[in-house]
């Protein structure tokens, strides 16, 4: 019979507890990729997560920003309606597409269990195996689910192929076993290195919408602009883990059944509670001023939100960051003329919350992404050059030109 451990939801490798805390013999663990985790959904893709997983393999691919001699991955069951049970797992350094290196792959273990049951709400992180990752390299998770797992806690749009296949495909190196995909997360919510150093406090989180999460890069490119504010601290000598805590559709003031726990209940969650966080870029607030001006089925709620009401949520992030000892930098609002929700009124509330962050002086900084990326004598557009397609979200240049319009030194 298969050993499974018991998971609560803040299992640790040694004691079950959720803090980075440590006794003389345990390593010290820094963030190395994350994603926020959302309610199962139809979403804006095809995906799996409400038809959940039976007698399958799910392989994942991410990309880490830091780097360590050991690793142990975070499972999340936060919106399953009953247990989850993790036949196993393991960890591999990435080949082409769903292959995996030869050699490298890892059995993971929970509590010294080859699986894991998860209660409903939780979250579990395994144990830590040796493995040599660097900056930048990519880790492929598989997980094998031998029952049913119901509708599965997700993140919707990752912007990287997931790929799944039947039976217990853990140690499978061939890629040709994975025969469907999609570009979704399942289940996955952090990998967490260790190197054997001190603890850090360098981690830098991107926090907001679907202009943080990537919508409209290059899938699979991590072309993300969290992906080249990494890349740009790593060229000026400065590496250090970038987390995205972007949800696509995201709002700062409203839950959404689509669109993830709105902005200001997430935050600690997300932000404050990963390992040795020193920064974060909020850029959240589009679909609070663009949903109540259209009437489309998936844009709700859709509540007609005030400028102070938007205020009133920025300063609630803004207090979460002063108690926690984290600089906190504000994203001003795009230029999204030409876009399905761009009215007057929209706009006018765009151009207040912009004034406000510029000179308010309310966060520690402002990244002025509105300025980088509006069209030269229209600050209403955003640049042809930078538009992905729908007059709102950057292709892969204008990501990177957000990641250049910020302030390194306010990170």
């Amino acid at each position: 019979m298969q050993q499974i451990a018991d998971g609560n939801s803040n299992a640790d490798d040694n004691d079950n507890s959720n803090s980075n805390n440590r006794d003389d013999n345990s390593p010290y663990w820094q963030a190395g990729w994350a994603a926020s985790v959302q309610r199962p959904s139809v979403g804006f893709h095809e995906n799996w997560a409400l038809e959940g997983f039976a007698e399958q393999t799910v392989r994942q691919v991410v990309r880490v920003t830091g780097s360590g001699s050991a690793a142990r991955i975070v499972l999340s069951n936060r919106y399953g309606a009953g247990p989850l049970e993790v036949a196993g797992a393991t960890l591999a350094r990435t080949g082409e597409g769903a292959g995996v290196r030869e050699g490298t792959v890892r059995r993971l273990t929970f509590g010294g269990a080859a699986g894991v049951r998860i209660p409903a709400g939780g979250e579990v992180r395994s144990d830590a195996v040796e493995v040599a990752v660097a900056p930048f390299e990519s880790l492929t998770v598989s997980l094998y689910f031998a029952r049913p797992t119901g509708p599965a806690t997700f993140h919707a749009q990752a912007y990287a192929t997931a790929y799944r296949a039947a039976g217990d495909r853990l140690t499978a190196t061939d890629p040709a076993v994975f025969g469907e995909t999609t570009v979704s997360w399942y289940f996955l919510a952090a990998v967490e290195l260790a190197d054997g150093g001190p603890a850090r406090r360098d981690t830098v989180v991107v926090f907001g919408d679907s202009i943080t999460d990537g919508f409209g890069s290059t899938v699979d490119g991590n072309r993300r602009y969290a992906d080249a504010l990494a890349e740009r601290l790593a060229g000026q000598g400065g590496v250090r883990p970038v987390l995205n805590q972007g949800i696509g559709g995201n709002l700062l003031l409203s839950d959404s059944a689509w669109f993830g726990e709105r902005a200001v209940g997430r935050f600690r969650r997300d932000v404050l509670d990963r390992p040795g966080v020193r920064s974060v870029v909020v850029l959240v607030g589009l679909n609070d001023i663009g949903f109540s001006e259209v009437d489309l089925p998936t844009y709700k709620p859709d509540t007609d939100r005030s400028v102070a009401e938007l205020i009133a949520g920025y300063r609630e992030l803004i207090a979460g960051a002063r108690a926690a000892g984290v600089r906190i930098v504000g994203g001003t609002i795009m230029p999204f003329k030409g876009a399905e929700y761009h009215t007057p009124g929209a706009e006018a509330k765009r151009r207040k919350v912009n004034d406000w962050m510029r000179t308010s002086g309310e966060f520690d900084a402002v990244a002025d992404f509105a300025a980088a990326l509006a069209e030269p004598g229209d600050p209403e557009a955003l640049a042809a050059r930078l538009d992905s397609g729908d007059h709102k979200h950057p292709g892969d240049e204008g990501y990177r030109v957000m990641a250049e319009a910020v302030d390194l030194a306010a990170l």
